[in-house]
């Protein structure tokens, strides 16, 4: 692999956990003492299986580092790891990232191939690692963590993307894949799309690589081995992914992102990328901070606003005992609902919110939107319940997406999705002759969305003239930004939904700050992959 400017890391480690076994290492257009440097001498001592010499090389290591490595080789048994190195890439002055593929082979079994991200920073003039147990497999978090590889039935199938070839392996998909499997993969004969010369009675045992961490069930992350037979296809386009999948290994400073796209006329989830750990996307709900001034704007539209209608957006607002503020202390001044969408005023949403609207106005455009529904994917999720919102300050904080006020990335991507086609849709990952909800959890059908045609105008002026302005975002591109606080202090998720043409999107930076400045140009990186 060659680079310009920077030296980068190419070739491959090869390491062997065991008697006998081999190591290989490649290096080309080394840059002494810079972030190459450091990441070279971190592979290689991973190479030689040198944890002492690793843990050197971090900046503040945890008292359990080596101890979270022996705890993955020995509860997976692995026996040999193979480390593929990309160019390392500076995202500052003092950042820099190498992302990785790492293959282990898991005691003859098979071999377990996903992508990584080895973080570097400057300390006191040194390049230093800044290692988190996301590492070790994206999404880890700092809790007791155990490992397993119990022996399962694999089912007499192989899902597949929806053009009939197989998924990208190595990726984020397989945890959602593996969901598949458990609960449809033993769907065969009646399933139009499988292999008509299939053997129905395939199958066989299998390996589960299983992660557990603090007292949370344990995840199945891939499936080693047996003999599916069977294919049934997903929704799944293979291009979309691969872009999905580029744009969130782009992440600043490593940090765990997800992007969920959805075909709007459908429903139909085309890609998951997904490195905030296990089905995250699906299943772990955030504040969607300024993301949901898409539902309030269509509260406030549907009771009888317009976008041209009067909406003051001074920096600073108090309304119902509670201050309120914009972004970096921005204002527009006197504006219009479309002006204020677009600039992102906090001020005008949570005023209007509370002098206009009322709780049960914006709780009723939420679940219109999907807040609160029964999700059946095929792979599961979840959405929250939407909050009882309060009047006064409960609901200007709700108004704009913070207070209680919680949605997973899955469900903000069926956001713009509705928007884009003015019909909401069940987002699900497989055909719907196929999916089988349970009474009790059947989702909603399709229906329509209030004031979508305005809110796509809205959209398409916050990338024009808004917010994202400067992401570099396609033309043709409409959307929203967010920035989530989620501590008192003022750290923030970094959000940005949107839509163009059939294909819409949520883009999600776990603690990545400025929606406009890191989950924008995510987007615009996922959407010129296109």
């Amino acid at each position: 692999m060659g680079g310009r400017g920077i030296g980068c890391l190419a070739g491959a480690v090869l390491l062997a956990l065991g008697g006998g076994g081999y190591e290989a290492w490649a290096l080309t257009g080394r840059d002494a003492g810079g972030p190459e440097k450091t990441a070279e001498a971190y592979f290689e001592a991973w190479s030689r299986g040198d944890l002492g010499r690793m843990r050197g090389l971090v900046a503040d290591p945890p008292g359990d580092f080596a101890a979270r490595h022996r705890q993955l080789t020995a509860g997976l048994s692995v026996t040999s790891i193979a480390l593929e190195p990309k160019p390392v890439v500076r995202t500052g002055p003092d950042a820099a990232r190498a992302d990785f593929t790492v293959t282990r082979n898991l005691a003859g079994h098979g071999d377990w191939t996903f992508r990584s991200t080895l973080v570097l920073g400057r300390r006191g003039g040194r390049w230093r690692v800044r290692w988190a147990p996301g590492t070790l497999y994206p999404g880890l978090k700092p809790l007791p963590t155990t490992w397993s590889l119990p022996a399962v039935h694999q089912p007499p199938a192989a899902f597949v993307a929806a053009d009939g070839r197989p998924l990208p392996d190595g990726g984020s998909l397989d945890p959602y894949v593996s969901s598949l499997d458990d609960a449809y993969g033993d769907t065969g004969d009646d399933d139009p799309d499988g292999d008509p010369d299939g053997d129905p009675d395939g199958g066989g045992t299998a390996w589960a690589v299983e992660v557990q961490q603090g007292n949370a069930p344990a995840q199945r992350l891939k499936l080693l081995g047996g003999h599916p037979t069977k294919k049934i296809r997903t929704t799944v386009d293979r291009h979309v992914q691969d872009a999905a999948e580029r744009a969130v290994a782009s992440a600043p400073s490593g940090r765990a992102a997800a992007i969920v796209a959805i075909r709007p006329s459908t429903g139909e989830i085309l890609a998951v990328a997904d490195r905030i750990g296990g089905r995250g996307a699906f299943v772990s709900s955030y504040p969607p901070g300024s993301t949901f001034k898409v539902v309030t704007a269509a509260a406030l539209l549907d009771k009888g606003l317009s976008p041209s209608s009067a909406a003051d957006c001074p920096a600073v607002v108090v309304t119902a005992q509670r201050t309120i503020r914009n972004h970096e202390g921005s204002a527009v001044g006197s504006a219009t609902l479309a002006d204020a969408f677009a600039q992102s005023c906090n001020t005008t949403f949570a005023k209007l919110a509370v002098d206009r609207l009322g709780p049960a106005g914006l709780a009723d455009a939420a679940k219109s939107y999907g807040f609160g529904a029964p999700v059946f994917t095929g792979a599961g999720g979840a959405y929250k319940d939407f909050p009882d919102v309060k009047p006064g300050a409960d609901l200007a904080e709700s108004a704009i997406g913070q207070g209680r006020v919680q949605a997973t990335p899955l469900l903000m991507a069926t956001v713009a999705a509705a928007v884009a086609d003015g019909t909401w849709r069940s987002p699900r990952l497989l055909r719907a002759s196929v999916l089988k909800p349970p009474a009790e959890s059947r989702p909603p059908a399709p229906h329509d969305v209030p004031s979508a045609g305005a809110l796509r105008d809205m959209m398409r002026r916050a990338v024009t003239d808004g917010t994202a302005s400067s992401a570099g975002l396609p033309a043709g591109t409409a959307g929203k930004t967010g920035t989530a606080e989620y501590t008192d202090a003022g750290d923030s998720h970094a959000w940005f939904i949107g839509f163009k043409g059939d294909l819409a999107f949520s883009v999600f930076v776990l603690e990545g700050g400025s929606g406009p400045k890191v989950a924008a140009p995510m987007a615009a990186t996922f959407l010129r992959a296109l």
